[in-house]
C-alpha cells in the first residue's frame, strides 16, 4: 500500500493500520482433548458438511454453535462455513436460497431445520475497503462494491472471499472463531479460543476499537454472551465500550430489535441488563429504561419478568416477545397514564394516550413488529379491566384471547408490590373456581361492591334539541363500564 511505503520511508509506526498477523496454522485438537458429544451435533448440519467435502471443498461447523459444543451444551441452531462460493453452495442443495447484501449467505433448509452457510471471508485491510460519506447509500450504489463501510467504520458491505485462517480471523471472539470437522471430529482453532473457554472469558480478536467499529453491535454481543456463558471480560476487549456506546445509534432498528429479542430470550435476560447497565449499554436501547431501572418499583418489576421468563426458557416453555416488551415499557405507560388522569381525561382514553405515547417514543430507535406492539397493547389495555370486579366483566374477560397474558401481567405487577396481593389471589381463585365459587367471589370481592345491576339506557331523543341535552349522557356510562386505574 502506498501510505505503509510512506510511513515506512519517513520512519512512522504503521502498525495501527496493519491487520493482525495470521496463524498460519491452526491448532488442530482431537477427539480426545476436546470431548464433544457428537450426539449433541444436528444431523443436517452433519449432512451439509459431508456433501460440501464431497464436492471437493472446505466445510466446518463454525461459530457458536461450536462454542456451546465444547462448554457440553447442546446448540440450538447451527452455521457452517466452506470455501464455496454461495452459487457453488446453493447448486449442491435443492431447498436452499441465497439471503443479504450486507453478508451474503445461503439458508440450506431441512423441514423446520435451517443450516446457515456462509463463504469464508478474506481479511480486507483498511486503505482497501471503500468508504461512502454519511448519506444513505442507494441499492445500486452498495451492489457494485464488495466491501463498503461509512465514515465511523461500520461495514455496509462484505463479500469477499478468502481462506480459513483469514475467514477465523474476521469473526468477532476468540471463542467463536473455531472450527469443527465431523468428518475427522476434529477442532481448528486459530486464535487460542479453546484455552479462553477453559478460561472463562471473552476476548476480541484484533483490535476491540477497530472491530466495534465495523460493527458496533459486538459491544452487545460480548456483554451477552458473558452474561449467559457466566465468562469474565478480557480488560482490553471491555476498556473501549463506554467511549464507543454512541456508535449503536448508527446500527439499524431493525437489527438492533434483532439483538434485543437474543439478549431478552437466551435465558440470562436479567444478567444480561444488568451488565448492559455495567457497560454502560443500556441507554437508548429502549427509551427512558436505564430511568424506570433507578426506580425501586419498576426496577423490581422487570427483574420479575426477565426473571419468570428466564426460568420458563430454561424450562422449554414458550415466551412471548410481546410480554417482555410490554414488561419493559410498563412503567413508563404507568407513569403517562396517571399523568392524563390528573389533566382530567377519562381513564380508558387517557391509557390509550400513554400507550401511544411511549410506543412513539421508542420507534424510532427499536423497530418492535406490528404483531408485537398489538400484542403489548392487549396486555396493557387488560389491566385497568382486571382490576375491575363487578358485574359481568370478569365473565367476559375470561373470554378474551390474550387474557391469560393480561392475567400473567397481573400477577407481576401484585408480586412487585405495585397492586396488593390479594387482587392476584383473587382472579386465580376466580379462574379455578366453578359458576357458583365465580358468583360468591364477586359477591365478596375485595372492592366491596355489589355485582352491578343492569341499567335502562337513556330513550332515544325524538329532536335534535332533545339530542344536544342527552349528548353527555353516555359519558358516564362508559366510565362505568371501563372503571378507573388503581
Amino acid at each position: 500500500m502506498i501510505k505503509k511505503l510512506i510511513n515506512r520511508l519517513l520512519g512512522k509506526d504503521d502498525s495501527d493500520d496493519s491487520p493482525e498477523p495470521l496463524a498460519t496454522q491452526p491448532n488442530v485438537i482431537g477427539q480426545a482433548t476436546h470431548g464433544i458429544d457428537p450426539g449433541l451435533i444436528s444431523r443436517n448440519a452433519v449432512r451439509v458438511t459431508d456433501t460440501l467435502q464431497q464436492a471437493g471443498y472446505q466445510a466446518f461447523i463454525v461459530g457458536g454453535a461450536v462454542r456451546d459444543l465444547l462448554l457440553g451444551v447442546a446448540p440450538k441452531d447451527f452455521d457452517v462455513a466452506t470455501s464455496a462460493t454461495p452459487e457453488q453452495v446453493q447448486r449442491l442443495f435443492r431447498r436452499a436460497r441465497i439471503i443479504g447484501r450486507r453478508f451474503q449467505i445461503v439458508h440450506v433448509q431441512f423441514g423446520n431445520e435451517i443450516i446457515e452457510v456462509s463463504t469464508f471471508r478474506a481479511q480486507v485491510d483498511a486503505q482497501d475497503s471503500e468508504k461512502i460519506g454519511a448519506h444513505r447509500p442507494k441499492r445500486g450504489e452498495l451492489d457494485r462494491k464488495t466491501h463498503v463501510t461509512d465514515q465511523s467504520g461500520r461495514v455496509l458491505r462484505d463479500n469477499v472471499w478468502g481462506t480459513q485462517k483469514e475467514d477465523a480471523a474476521r469473526r468477532d471472539f476468540t471463542v467463536n472463531a473455531m472450527y469443527y470437522d465431523p468428518a475427522t471430529q476434529t477442532v481448528h482453532d486459530y486464535h487460542h479460543g479453546w484455552e479462553d473457554i477453559r478460561a472463562r472469558v471473552m476476548r476480541m480478536i484484533g483490535d476491540p476499537t477497530t472491530r466495534y467499529r465495523e460493527d458496533p453491535v459486538r459491544m452487545l454481543r460480548v456483554v451477552r454472551f458473558a452474561a449467559k456463558l457466566e465468562f469474565s471480560i478480557d480488560p482490553a476487549t471491555r476498556a473501549p465500550i463506554e467511549a464507543l456506546a454512541p456508535l449503536i445509534d448508527n446500527v439499524p432498528a431493525a437489527r438492533l430489535f434483532d439483538e434485543m429479542l437474543k439478549l431478552l430470550l437466551c435465558g440470562h435476560a436479567w444478567p444480561c441488563v444488568q451488565r448492559l447497565r455495567t457497560e454502560g449499554l443500556h441507554h437508548g436501547l429502549l427509551p427512558l429504561l436505564d430511568v424506570v431501572l433507578e426506580q425501586p418499583m419498576g426496577e423490581k418489576f422487570v427483574a420479575l419478568a426477565l426473571t419468570n421468563t428466564d426460568t420458563r426458557i430454561r424450562a422449554g416453555k414458550p415466551v412471548s416477545p410481546g410480554f417482555l416488551f410490554a414488561a419493559l415499557l410498563w412503567h413508563l405507560v404507568l407513569e403517562k397514564w396517571r399523568a392524563y388522569q390528573t389533566s382530567g381525561e377519562y381513564p380508558i382514553p387517557a391509557l390509550h394516550l400513554a400507550m401511544n405515547d411511549v410506543l412513539d417514543a421508542q420507534t424510532e430507535k427499536l423497530a418492535i413488529q406490528r404483531r408485537f406492539t398489538a400484542d403489548m397493547k392487549d396486555i396493557w389495555g387488560l389491566q385497568s379491566r382486571l382490576e375491575k370486579r363487578v358485574g359481568r366483566t370478569p365473565f367476559r374477560l375470561l373470554e378474551h384471547p390474550r387474557f391469560r397474558a393480561g392475567y400473567d401481567f397481573l400477577l407481576l405487577r401484585c408480586e412487585s408490590g405495585e397492586l396488593p396481593p390479594e387482587l392476584g389471589q383473587w382472579w386465580t381463585d376466580f379462574i379455578a373456581g366453578d359458576n357458583a365459587a365465580r358468583e360468591s367471589l364477586l359477591a365478596h370481592s375485595s372492592t366491596g361492591a355489589a355485582p352491578a345491576k343492569r341499567r335502562r339506557r337513556p330513550r332515544r331523543p325524538r329532536n335534535k334539541g332533545d339530542a344536544s341535552e342527552n349528548a353527555a349522557e353516555p359519558v358516564s356510562s362508559v366510565q362505568r363500564d371501563t372503571g378507573s386505574s388503581s
